[in-house]
């Protein structure tokens, strides 16, 4: 059985300018250069294929499938599925959204009301069109069959065309980086489609309580906010930058045990502090819930030296480096939120695209580098998640860090941090 083209043609021919945005529909074009049909099936089968569905119905119910289809003269009857790879996709539209599936999904789900064909990047010099009825799907359904489900495993992925590789977007886009490169998403896409249209929104929902464009800029202002991050580890990393100033570099982690007593007992009687009302004074803590805030800051101090000693042995601090600072766990993820809002359709393009440039300049204000970045996000992470079990809340981003401080294409060797 042959595939690829309908009766009236393969396709338009390929532009001689014509890049392929990424690895996925260079593999495509190949594989149909060739004619090799087992190379195109693979290759679609470890990827997830988008295609557009109807908002208002998705809204309402986005447990079920609601596709719209479309239409091409060039096959009888003109009714035809449009599917796409990440890099075909357009540009998010606040009333045009898409989800996505599996190659396999396609092959074993075909309804007799569906269209009789499936074309991929229809318009590219990469289309093809699958017959999508049984026993026609069979062919190519064994491929997904065989190839299974698409990876999500960590991937250094980049837009070729359609993504920034260089200035404000691209650097605020690879703050971001540690997030989507351990999904295999493109670093760079800032036009997001992510895991589809309702996948976006029910993660947001889930993860972080939004469900609303208010709620989106809510969490958005609040990830940007350079006072955002979490109180104690700041005041815990804020002391040590303190001793190293003052002292020239190491900190003993005793002395900075002991430092945090003396800082907290000697704020426990009231402080006079300067706020925008004026001058007004803390009220006085009890000594028992100062000895508690002791040693619950103390133990901090042991996490985290504790995580910096794993970070040096696995290459993400150098020898006598520490962490200056956790904002970057706030900011990376300020990046990511850009992202998820735009797929969420909770923001318009270029809002995501000023929220992305911010997270930018808010590192670049407080690291030097993008490894300093990094520490201070992966410390962050494990703060939060990990607990000192050092599971996949932390090994994940090793990996994910390996990529990003070793592949060429990395934008964090190819992106100047400041």
């Amino acid at each position: 059985m042959s595939f690829g083209p309908p009766p009236a043609g393969f396709g338009p021919a390929t532009p001689p300018t014509w890049t392929p945005p990424t690895e996925i529909e260079q593999a495509l074009f190949e594989a149909k250069s060739r004619e090799d049909w087992t190379g195109y099936f693979d290759t679609l089968a470890r990827h997830h294929l988008y295609y557009e569905i109807r908002r208002d119905k998705s809204d309402a119910d986005p447990s079920k499938v609601h596709p719209l289809f479309g239409h091409d003269p060039r096959v009888a009857g003109g009714r035809v599925w449009a599917v796409y790879t990440e890099g075909m996709l357009p540009a998010p539209e606040p009333h045009r959204v898409f989800d996505r599936k599996s190659l396999r999904w396609f092959a074993q789900g075909w309804e007799p009301t569906d269209p009789l064909w499936l074309v991929v990047n229809p318009g590219s010099p990469c289309e093809a069109f699958l017959p999508s009825a049984p026993p026609h799907s069979g062919a190519w359904g064994q491929h997904a069959e065989r190839i299974g489900v698409p990876s999500c495993s960590p991937a250094l992925r980049s837009l070729r065309v359609g993504g920034p590789l260089q200035g404000a977007v691209a650097h605020g886009l690879a703050c971001g980086a540690l997030l989507f490169v351990k999904c295999g998403h493109s670093w760079n896409a800032m036009a997001h489609h992510g895991h589809g249209y309702p996948k976006e929104r029910k993660l947001l929902e889930e993860w972080w309580g939004v469900t609303s464009r208010e709620g989106w800029q809510e969490q958005q202002r609040a990830l940007l906010d350079p006072d955002g991050a979490n109180p104690v580890w700041e005041f815990a990393l804020g002391l040590r930058r303190t001793i190293a100033r003052d002292f020239g570099g190491h900190v003993d982690t005793g002395y900075w045990r002991d430092a945090v007593a003396r800082v907290l007992r000697g704020r426990s009687g009231g402080e006079i502090v300067i706020t925008p009302d004026g001058v007004t004074s803390t009220p006085t803590v009890p000594e028992a819930e100062t000895e508690a805030r002791i040693k619950g800051v103390q133990a901090l101090v042991g996490r985290i030296t504790r995580y910096e000693a794993r970070f040096r042995a696995d290459g993400i601090l150098d020898e006598n480096r520490f962490v200056s600072s956790v904002d970057a766990w706030n900011f990376g993820r300020a990046s990511g939120m850009a992202r998820w809002g735009l797929g969420a359709r909770y923001c318009s393009l270029p809002e995501a695209e000023s929220a992305v440039i911010e997270a930018g300049r808010a590192a670049a204000r407080s690291y030097k580098s993008w490894q300093d970045f990094a520490a201070g996000y992966i410390l962050g992470r494990c703060l939060h998640f990990d607990d000192e079990e050092f599971g996949s809340w932390y090994t994940d981003m090793v990996d994910v860090h390996r990529i990003l401080m070793s592949d060429p294409g990395s934008p964090w060797l190819t992106v100047p941090f400041k």
